[in-house]
């Protein structure tokens, strides 16, 4: 891709970049399992599942213990309105950001880009300087694209970057653009469904054919009428399936395809790619 810098020796893509060998399996994430292969682990007794009853049919539950005076004390009402409260560790996608530094051997080209940017010298950039340092170089998104972009390099939904990971943004996007042009073969600007599965495909996600259409009934333009989706839509089609799948792989620690979520860790898993 002309007149881009070069990633420096053994600076990786982060997001975008060919996965390497993953314990998940040697193919997709999401493929049909080979012929013969179980492909899911026994499954234990999901989080949150009814328990035993407190007595065999027939008989009478224990009594309360209460204190003299005939009355037992009440917990105060949940102000979660009966979900348990976050579990502990879990991050807040609203986490403040950790000041950076740009990789050793970063491009120069690419500090002067994100200091041209950082107009009040905090060492951080918003969405808008994110999106107007990324135009410079022909790397036009939508705020919700640069927003996507954030979260996914942050982990945080401050919509605040640093040098190390503009670094990893710029040269991510790079990695990105190279393989849309590659599954373009026709130069129209475009990729089609089955290109799109290609694409995907490359990046390590196997998408089932009505996951497909839905992503192209989202990312297409024209409401996916022309079945075909641009390069700034290609990335955020990207960023979605990635995201979820990577938030997803995270809780299927079995690597089943399975996975059991927390009501509270499921709506902070999705809501940041739909509120982007």
């Amino acid at each position: 891709m002309s007149g881009y810098p070069h990633a420096p020796p053994g600076h990786g893509y982060g997001y975008g970049a060919p996965p390497p060998a993953q314990p998940y399996a040697a193919t997709p994430y999401g493929a049909p399992p080979p012929q013969g292969h179980q492909p899911y682990a026994p499954v234990a007794t999901p989080y949150g599942a009814p328990s035993a009853p407190y007595a065999a049919p027939g008989e009478k539950p224990p009594k309360e213990n209460k204190p003299h005076g005939g009355s037992s004390h009440q917990p105060p009402p949940s102000s979660m309105g009966g979900y348990p409260p976050s579990a502990p560790g879990f991050g807040s996608p609203f986490a403040m950001l950790v000041p950076s530094a740009f990789p050793p051997g970063t491009d120069p080209n690419v500090v002067a880009c994100f200091q041209m940017a950082d107009q009040d010298g905090s060492g951080f950039i918003d969405d808008k300087e994110l999106q107007g340092a990324l135009s410079s170089y022909n790397q036009r998104f939508s705020l919700r694209t640069v927003h996507l972009l954030m979260y996914l390099f942050t982990n945080s939904n401050a919509r605040k970057i640093g040098p190390k990971e503009f670094t990893a943004v710029f040269y991510s996007l790079q990695n990105w653009r190279a393989i849309f042009e590659n599954f373009d073969r026709d130069r129209s600007g475009k990729i089609e469904a089955g290109e799109l599965r290609e694409a995907l495909m490359s990046l390590g996600f196997a998408v089932s054919p009505v996951v497909l259409d839905l992503l192209l009934s989202k990312f297409d333009k024209s409401g996916g009428r022309n079945k075909a989706i641009e390069y700034d839509n290609f990335i955020e089609c990207c960023l979605t399936v990635k995201g979820l799948t990577e938030k997803f792989k995270e809780k299927d620690s079995s690597f089943s395809g399975s996975a059991t979520f927390t009501y509270e860790n499921f709506m902070l898993t999705v809501l940041p790619f739909l509120i982007a």
